[in-house]
């Protein structure tokens, strides 16, 4: 396979030159290809901080129970496993500059995260310059993973979730036709809208977008603006703390009307937060099925470890480092090198937790979606995959 460059021209070409002495070309694991054990650092980026806190902490607890699991088997070809995790508060300029303090230490063998796809498409011409993987659970701009060689993400991509939103949650599943949408004004609040719009569109929806800045805490205008054009749904597309916030603000003000996000995915501490939980459905590719055995345990010891429920995101995570040690098994014998990563990892056919983890010649995957919505309080499927394609 041989993954698109889209950062790899002339300049930056030069640039590489340059830097060779802090690249991934150079780097390379204590004592790789040397027959001696050694331990292999991975630095993660996440927001433990902000408004994004629980995706971020669901990250750091995800990557170390893969890396604990990975260790306590033997390690990876003889070599540990660790990782150093670095606040970026959700924020793409401080991601950038962590991901340049990552890329210029040598011992750091590859990056996992960032959350959000603003963050992760900011650090893209760090990672091509440096020449190390930018591997994120959750990145689903489809616009990222194509930017650079060195880029790679597994949560899916906005241009399949977004448009099944608008086939099968509203158009095909509530019926619904003119919709409200509020959005989070940042990279991935435009992603998830225009790769929404064009099938909501085509279903001829009409639709009503206002946006707001992250961080905001008062909607009341945006709700006022929204109820006035009497929808039949509101849908936020954001991932933090905002969702409830607007859902409750709603409520508050006597709107009826049935709720509907794209991006939170099944996350317990949402229902916790909203003062309507059974009134909220939601895009999901992956479901913590009580029946599975594996991911029950896996759940469990999650829980135990973060006192909240797991969501897809930390699953992603924890896959992540998986991906990373089955790369370095590739490697085999060879010398552990930032660029034998990205070269194995590129070549890379894998099942997750989550999955399917199969790369497309961009660096992300493909996943297919279900509907998730709360009845008493409990997340449940209300239609599976295959309701796509009845």
């Amino acid at each position: 396979m041989k993954k698109k460059r889209m950062l790899a021209v002339a300049a930056l070409s030069m640039t590489a030159v340059l830097m060779t002495a802090c690249s991934g070309g150079s780097g390379s694991s204590t004592g790789g290809g040397s027959g001696e054990a050694s331990t292999i650092k991975l630095g993660g980026l996440a927001p433990l901080t902000g408004n994004y806190a629980e995706y971020g902490k669901g990250f750091q607890i995800g990557w170390q129970m893969a890396i604990d699991e990975i260790n306590a088997a033997g390690g990876v070809n003889g070599h540990k496993l660790e990782i150093e995790v670095k606040d970026t508060q959700g924020d793409a300029v401080v991601s950038s500059n962590m991901a340049t303090n990552f890329a210029e230490d040598e011992s750091v063998m590859a990056i996992l995260g960032d959350f959000t796809s603003g963050a992760c498409k900011a650090n893209a011409e760090i990672v091509d310059r440096y020449g190390i993987v930018q591997l994120s659970p959750t990145a689903s701009a489809p616009d990222y993973a194509n930017m650079s060689k060195y880029c790679f993400s597994i949560m899916g991509r906005q241009d399949g979730e977004a448009p099944y939103l608008a086939r099968y949650i509203l158009d095909k599943y509530l019926g619904a036709k003119k919709i409200a949408v509020i959005r989070v004004d940042s990279d991935w609040g435009l992603s998830c809208y225009e790769n929404f719009l064009p099938t909501a569109e085509e279903l001829g929806m009409e639709v009503t977008v206002e946006k707001y800045a992250s961080g905001e805490k008062d909607f009341s205008s945006l709700i006022t603006k929204m109820r006035s054009v009497n929808p039949d749904v509101l849908v936020v597309m954001d991932q933090g703390d905002s969702v409830a916030a607007i859902f409750n603000q709603a409520d508050a003000a006597g709107w009826d009307i049935q709720h509907v996000a794209l991006g939170p995915g099944t996350s317990e501490q949402l229902i916790g937060q909203l003062t309507t939980p059974d009134n909220l459905i939601v895009t999901s590719p992956f479901f913590f099925d009580e029946n599975d055995e594996t991911l029950t345990k896996w759940s469990s010891t999650f829980q135990e470890q973060s006192g909240f429920a797991p969501t897809i995101h930390p699953a992603c995570a924890y896959d992540t480092v998986y991906l990373i040690k089955n790369a370095i098994e590739r490697i085999g014998d060879g010398e552990i090198t930032r660029d034998a990563i990205q070269q194995a990892l590129d070549q890379s056919e894998n099942t997750g937790i989550t999955g399917a983890l199969n790369f497309t010649e961009d660096g992300d995957i493909v996943r297919n979606y279900m509907i998730c919505g709360v009845e008493n309080g409990k997340w449940v499927v209300l239609e599976g995959f295959d309701y796509a394609n009845e």
